[in-house]
């Protein structure tokens, strides 16, 4: 179907900054973004279907005078993105037509920012009710997964992009054993999916630590495949709203997975911690959680279960 386009009517509001005259002066001038604007793209959008085409998938485009760079409210409770050219796509995943206040944060020198809102009418179809059943055991009630250490291959590691013999989707580059040695910090995470009774869906890791591999470990200036707390990683702890939304990526349309994402918010990760709280689901039963989740370049698969390997 043909995309639509539009500028939605928004409010502005500079954001003042207040100091003295010589912190001005070190600072430089300091220089408030100015006529900031916001395009957004409902995917699907189009007579027959106003509110887009159920997918809940949004693209927009800010702009403005002196922008360094653009941040991004989404208004349904997910984490606020950066967005370095005001260019960003984003699922909202709410069943039904819902109206969302969209807010951009222009930032220009100094960190003076303006600021937009802008709503949004956007229509989801998408539902996975089997996936919040299975994660939290169903409304009203709590689920505990644990790694499944005592499996081999609780962990791998292959390619984010397509290799020359077609490999994406599997972990080709590394597979762990049982009770793999460098990971057993790790093994005493627990971490509990909670449905309430009317749907909405939490989680919270209440043992164990956030495991870094060394690759992204030493982005962070920290020691690599090991066990951080929350001096390192302090999205550890905590409650955070999750949200099942659509998969999009390569593997999910190539490898047959689910089609189902789980969505944290809060930085919130499922003990394995590469910055990234988007973890794919390959597949789910009762007792069995098969994840990925991906680096720029790499992409790690986890396995969860309902029994506790320690016991």
């Amino acid at each position: 179907m043909k995309n639509y386009k539009y500028i939605v009517t928004f409010i502005l509001s500079a954001l003042v900054l207040v100091g003295c005259q010589d912190e001005d002066q070190e600072l430089g001038e300091l220089i408030a973004p100015t006529n900031v604007q916001v395009t957004a793209e409902i995917v699907g959008q189009d007579t027959s279907n106003p509110f887009g085409d159920g997918s809940g998938l949004v693209k927009f485009v800010g702009s403005s005078d002196n922008a360094l760079t653009y941040r991004y409210d989404f208004g349904d409770g997910s984490d606020v993105v950066s967005a370095p050219l005001g260019v960003v796509s984003h699922v909202f995943a709410k069943t039904g037509v819902n109206t969302y206040t969209v807010t951009v944060l222009a930032s220009g020198t100094g960190g003076i920012t303006t600021s937009m809102s802008m709503n949004i009418d956007v229509f989801s179809s998408f539902e996975d009710e089997e996936a919040r059943d299975l994660l939290s055991g169903g409304a009203g009630l709590s689920k505990t997964w644990y790694w499944a250490a005592d499996k081999p291959q609780n962990i791998g590691l292959g390619p984010n992009e397509v290799q020359a013999g077609g490999e994406h989707t599997f972990n080709a580059w590394f597979q762990s054993t049982a009770w793999h040695s460098d990971k057993l910090c790790m093994y005493d995470a627990e971490m509990v999916f909670s449905q309430s009774p009317d749907g909405d869906l939490t989680f919270e890791q209440i043992a164990g630590q956030a495991y870094l591999p060394g690759g992204f470990a030493g982005e962070l200036g920290v020691a690599g495949d090991t066990c951080h707390g929350t001096d390192v990683v302090p999205s550890l702890v905590g409650v955070k709203n999750v949200q099942l939304v659509p998969s999009s990526s390569i593997a999910t349309i190539d490898g047959g997975y689910r089609g189902t994402t789980i969505s944290f918010t809060d930085g919130g990760f499922m003990s394995w911690y590469v910055g990234n709280s988007n973890f794919e689901i390959i597949t789910i039963t009762e007792d069995r959680l098969h994840v990925r989740v991906t680096e720029p370049g790499f992409a790690w698969y986890c396995v969860f279960q309902t029994d506790n390997p320690n016991d």
